[in-house]
């Protein structure tokens, strides 16, 4: 595959998403290209009563998830911009609205790929993280692993799921349906590293225009996941939309959990030997 001509979604190049909050409309149109082209069953879905959120959080049969937050306005007579693609919140006479459209942040240091005992998720050439569901035998380890609580088990069969960034798609030459979908271009897929570019201009194009609260999240490959394959460019604190403020690798400390655990059974086993042979002697 690697050797086709012609191709624009390269193997052996990692990809992932940027999405752009300040551009996002909550049309939810990344939902229902998400769930027609992967086939996962509607679900009969009630308001939340966070505003006009009725999925309510990633799981096994939301792969993408349109958050609305609505907040008090900050300052009576707030300035709205309307020029194209740098846009503020839509801005009410007593709230601002925050949409964004989440999803997996396929890791680069994936708790749940750790955990897997299966082998039933893996890296992809594109650098995705991807479950294989004839594999996943269902035990759910890595749901509680992940720290952005992406991943969940079918009501129907026990199996785990969640956002492949459309990995079918992407091995036909075809950028995945949620980023094809959006009409305002709030996700954006492409190398990580130009999208990565991407997201710097912006983000400095914002703060000139006066949002000083626009800042970057899952860029920073010295965070506690090693970077995300899907960054976001925020208008709040992380927290505001769902997000953990310093996400962290649930498996990042093994390493060092298992060496003091071999440390203490050492000394154990050296302490009943004295016990035992002391006692003898």
């Amino acid at each position: 595959m690697s050797g086709e001509r012609g191709r624009t979604i390269e193997p052996g190049v990692r990809y992932g998403f940027f999405t752009d909050t300040s551009v996002c409309i909550g049309c939810k149109a990344c939902e229902v290209a998400c769930k027609e082209w992967n086939g996962i069953a509607s679900e009969v879905c009630e308001l939340t009563g966070n505003s006009y959120d009725n999925t309510g959080a990633l799981g096994a049969t939301s792969w993408r998830h349109v958050a609305f937050v609505e907040k008090a306005r900050r300052s009576p007579g707030q300035p709205v911009d309307a020029s194209p693609h740098v846009a503020v919140p839509a801005i009410t006479k007593d709230f601002v609205w925050l949409m964004s459209s989440d999803v997996c942040k396929h890791c680069t240091e994936a708790a749940c790929l750790d955990v897997c005992p299966t082998g039933s998720l893996f890296r992809t050439e594109f650098g995705s993280v991807v479950v294989q569901p004839d594999i996943c035998n269902g035990c759910g380890y890595c749901v509680p692993a992940c720290p952005f609580g992406v991943i969940g088990k079918n009501e129907n069969d026990g199996r785990a799921a969640k956002c492949t960034l459309c990995y079918d798609r992407l091995k036909a030459d075809e950028q995945p349906a949620c980023a094809k979908a959006c009409p305002t271009e709030s996700i954006q897929f492409g190398a990580l590293a130009d999208l990565r570019v991407t997201a710097t201009r912006q983000l400095e194009t914002l703060q000139s225009r006066g949002v000083g609260e626009a800042r970057l999240y899952g860029h920073d490959p010295a965070d506690g996941i090693g970077g995300a394959g899907a960054m976001f460019l925020l208008l709040d604190e992380p927290d505001v939309y769902g997000l953990p403020p310093t996400p962290r690798a649930t498996t990042r400390d093994l390493p060092e959990i298992w060496r003091t655990a071999a440390k203490a059974a050492v000394g154990l086993v050296a302490g009943i030997a004295v016990v035992v042979f002391g006692g003898r002697q």
